[in-house]
């Protein structure tokens, strides 16, 4: 297993893990994103040739919702933790990027079909992703990671966990209820599920729909028509420094708890939850002493095939399997899921 750092900037919270790559290995902190696939550097930290260090003759770019990137590929040994090491792994080594100020790259684990395009010329090829790799390699027994969060109140504190291979028990409560992945597009090209969302007893707030679980997410984003019940039911109002909905302490007090009712499992996404943690309130332009909420708008409507992301906010109450071998995503409970720190 390794150990992740959160750090807080606006407008978001990321979680990063310290990896290796070359020999003699040059560390770079990379953000952990399951909503893309490719691994690379460069943002900050410069690349270090090292005898292990393979230049391709394929350039690399990659688009995301907050950046991009684009360099040169070259394949080299990189190291995860002590016995989770790849020899010639595929990695980007960046040449520009943008809307990467903070992290030196991406440590990417989605789906590898996420790779397709992302090579010149070999367009058509996949890139095998770090998963892949430590598991066709036998470094790891099965293709899935686990991953516990925290509610993060700090800017910088070790309080996350990857398990490359299978799972920690002492980071969860019961046991893993595991869905398989939506047959939606695009969700499908994600780690995508098909959910449902309650607020309180009854109001409905979004319908059973596809969308994704993502780690390099910071909120919970949800179809526009949705965010605008959940405005309605909660009374919030859009803040205009943060981009956030935010709330009341009356409001905070009456705040009902969401449901996300998946195939495998209901989770109760309390209404602690569902606020940004209240000491970070600088790091995203707000007022000390404000409750914003996580809840965002994706932009579009519901019935596009992605009308959710289920992000950072909400994998820091629940742990979360990713199982590639299977094609499926598990969820437990934790022991910060009714936590009440933000």
């Amino acid at each position: 297993m390794i150990k992740l750092e959160p750090g807080a900037s606006a407008p978001a919270v990321s979680y990063f893990a310290s990896i290796g790559v070359g020999s003699p290995a040059t560390t770079y902190s990379l953000l952990i994103d399951t909503g893309s696939s490719n691994t690379w550097v460069g943002a900050g930290r410069a690349y270090v040739r090292t005898s292990t260090s393979v230049q391709t003759s394929n350039r690399v770019s990659v688009t995301y919702g907050f950046g991009s990137f684009s360099g040169t590929e070259f394949t080299d040994t990189v190291t995860i933790a002590p016995g989770l090491v790849i020899p010639g792994q595929s990695i980007g080594v960046a040449s520009t990027s943008s809307g990467f100020d903070g992290t030196d790259g991406i440590l990417g684990l989605g789906p590898v079909d996420l790779t397709l395009d992302t090579l010149s010329p070999a367009t058509n090829s996949l890139i095998p992703t770090v998963m892949d790799n430590l598991f066709d390699r036998g470094i790891i027994g099965t293709n899935l990671i686990s991953v516990s969060f925290e509610p993060t109140t700090t800017d910088e504190v070790l309080n996350g966990e990857i398990t490359w291979g299978g799972g920690d028990s002492s980071r969860l409560i019961g046991t893993v209820s595991f869905q398989f992945l939506t047959t939606t597009s695009p969700a499908s090209e994600f780690w995508g599920i098909d959910q449902e969302i309650t607020y309180g007893a009854s109001t409905n707030i979004l319908g059973r729909t596809a969308g994704i679980v993502d780690t390099g997410t910071t909120l919970v984003l949800i179809a526009t028509d949705a965010f605008n019940r959940y405005r309605a039911a909660t009374g919030a109002v859009l803040d205009a420094n943060t981009g956030l909905l935010r709330i009341t302490s009356a409001q905070f007090a009456n705040l009902q708890s969401l449901f996300f009712t998946m195939d495998c499992s209901v989770l109760e996404f309390t209404a602690n939850a569902q606020i940004w943690p209240r000491s970070l309130n600088a790091d995203i332009g707000g007022t000390a002493g404000n409750i914003y909420l996580i809840i965002g708008d994706l932009g579009t409507p519901s019935g596009e095939g992605l009308d959710f992301i289920n992000g950072l906010a909400f994998l820091e109450r629940f742990y979360v399997a990713f199982d590639t071998s299977n094609e499926q995503i598990g969820f437990a409970n934790t022991a910060f899921t009714t936590a009440t720190t933000n």
